[in-house]
């Protein structure tokens, strides 16, 4: 691993990450078809947060936060500070302190997949964070690592700069030079949403709406009634 801080990366257009943060994870993951999630194990650690902004990342050794301190001066306002390690760790490697850091340079929220500690702390400052782990356990300032290069989190690769969405349904990363299109997609997505939940607010069914009825046949699925189900019960148990 080469330790490096890369300085003054490409950022996504603020603008179109702010209108992905208003659509959310999961309408702006299934416009892009189903890609960019950063899987269940990276979870808000309080719930109610949605933010959208700018990836500044980090790649730390396990249980060491020397490169978050890095780190911090590279933030702008408008980031998303994205920290992972180079093996799997829980150890709380950000905190109250951290926060209060970043919050003087606007960055809007973090993602890591280790631990966090000073969690009331961080919900009575209103910093967001998503994380793998909460833990008590502290971490060490020794090892260098780098500061804005690709890093990967549940099988997605976030490149700084790349537009990162977050909230109460997790993480989602949005390649930067993709962000106008997916800001399209996901308005056409969320259009779609509304004609559907109107639809359903009228008391069409699922079924009939995304044409699903007509397949259950081939599926081997059949409609009985309870009386003829009953009797068919009955006979299997003799």
């Amino acid at each position: 691993m080469r330790t490096v801080v890369v300085t003054n990366p490409p950022r996504a257009d603020a603008a179109a990450v702010d209108a992905l943060a208003g659509f959310g994870v999961a309408t702006v993951h299934e416009a892009m078809g189903r890609t960019g999630y950063l899987g269940p194990s990276i979870r808000p650690v309080h719930l109610g947060s949605r933010i959208g902004g700018t990836a500044v990342t980090v790649l730390s050794w396990p249980g060491d936060n020397l490169m978050i301190h890095v780190a911090v001066e590279q933030c702008r306002p408008g980031d998303v500070l994205v920290v992972t390690t180079t093996s799997p760790s829980t150890d709380g490697m950000f905190g109250e302190l951290f926060a209060t850091a970043l919050m003087h340079r606007g960055v809007r929220g973090l993602v890591i997949d280790a631990g966090v500690r000073d969690v009331a702390e961080l919900h009575a400052m209103g910093f967001p964070v998503w994380s793998a782990a909460v833990s008590a356990q502290g971490t060490v300032k020794a090892t260098p690592g780098a500061v804005n290069v690709p890093v990967t989190i549940g099988g997605q690769v976030v490149r700084p700069g790349d537009a990162v969405l977050a909230d109460d349904d997790g993480v989602l990363c949005v390649p930067r030079r993709e962000a106008a299109d997916a800001v399209a997609a996901a308005r056409a997505r969320e259009e779609k949403e509304q004609a559907t939940r109107e639809a359903f607010r009228r008391g069409e069914l699922g079924l009939d709406r995304y044409g699903l009825r007509d397949r259950l046949p081939g599926m081997g699925i059949e409609y009985v009634e309870y009386a003829q189900y009953a009797e068919y019960a009955e006979t299997e148990e003799r």
